[in-house]
């Protein structure tokens, strides 16, 4: 029975997680060619340009030539990716006949994944009043807050992959976790230099 509640909750992510992507590819709809090309040249100050490109190009139409738009977007982003990654981290821990290592890790795991959403939530709001300043000693310090919560953030999906990165583990469960927790550090590195960025820019 434990075997079968595994491999059913396995079947049951892998049909959402296509249907997901199925529905989000068709909602990208035409965008500003300047926003896209701008979006471009501002992705090669990251370390994952090709995700930073990919997860920002449907939001072209609101970033437009904005840096601080466009910080603030791929902050949302990074918040909603690492959400997905501890509510799924959370499905696991809640699995029947999971093996003690497996459970740990993952109860683990979310505690620190649930820090790193509460991070980024801050963030967003405080990301927001730094793009209503002009440069100078409050806009630097909201900013600071902002560099710092995110930094905070990636600490916690790097702490998460390394609690997930033992050779002995559940291949399966250790496989489909860190794919979830790397796209959410992922887009966590692109939102901290794409704030950098702007914050150097102002």
């Amino acid at each position: 029975m434990a075997n079968f509640s595994l491999h059913h909750f396995l079947i049951l992510f892998l049909f959402f997680h296509c249907i997901f992507v199925k529905v989000v590819t068709e909602s990208v709809t035409s965008q500003n060619p300047a926003a896209t090309n701008f979006i471009k040249t501002s992705c090669k100050n990251t370390l994952y340009p090709t995700v930073c490109i990919q997860s920002l190009s449907a939001y072209a139409n609101t970033i437009l030539l904005n840096e601080q738009q466009l910080a603030q977007a791929a902050l949302s982003i990074s918040f909603k990716k690492a959400k997905l990654a501890a509510d799924f981290i959370s499905k696991i821990t809640k699995i029947r006949g999971l093996k003690p290592r497996e459970f740990q890790a993952a109860k683990d795991c979310l505690s620190t994944m649930n820090d790193s959403v509460y991070q980024l939530n801050r963030s967003i709001p405080e990301l927001s009043q730094s793009g209503q300043l002009a440069a100078g000693q409050d806009f630097t310090w909201h900013v600071s807050n902002v560099q710092t919560w995110i930094s905070a953030a990636l600490t916690d999906e790097n702490a998460c992959l390394d609690m997930f990165n033992n050779p002995s583990m559940d291949g399966k469960i250790k496989a489909l976790v860190r794919a979830r927790v790397f796209a959410a550090a992922q887009v966590t590195s692109n939102a901290l230099a794409l704030v950098y960025h702007f914050a150097e820019r102002h």
